[in-house]
């Protein structure tokens, strides 16, 4: 199955936090706090503005993104756990080359 979102929605995948703290401490899963960055897999066409024109979103598919801990629906498409959003609930897009760049 495959799935498109509308206007201005988006799909995101959950991207999992690590399993182990800075200091080597290993979280249980019943601790866990949901993550709260995530891939978009797919975004819908934009929204129309005044004049009538679709203005297309500033996400794409591929951009990893941070989103507010309760945005969101929480859907299953083959057996994956997914999120569809509004794009005005990313709180940023993270730049993964600029980040590595600045570590180096």
């Amino acid at each position: 199955m495959t799935f498109r979102p509308l206007h201005d929605r988006i799909l995101v995948r959950r991207i999992e936090s690590e399993e182990k703290t800075k200091g080597g401490i290993i979280i249980p899963d019943t601790a866990k706090e949901k993550p709260q960055e995530g891939e978009v897999i797919a975004v819908g066409s934009g929204v129309r503005n005044e004049a009538g024109q679709v203005q297309p979103l500033d996400v794409k598919a591929g951009d990893r993104v941070l989103f507010g801990k309760w945005s969101g629906t929480e859907i299953k498409i083959n057996g994956e756990d997914l999120l569809i959003m509004k794009e005005s609930d990313v709180l940023g897009v993270i730049e993964v080359e600029a980040a590595q760049k600045k570590a180096a």
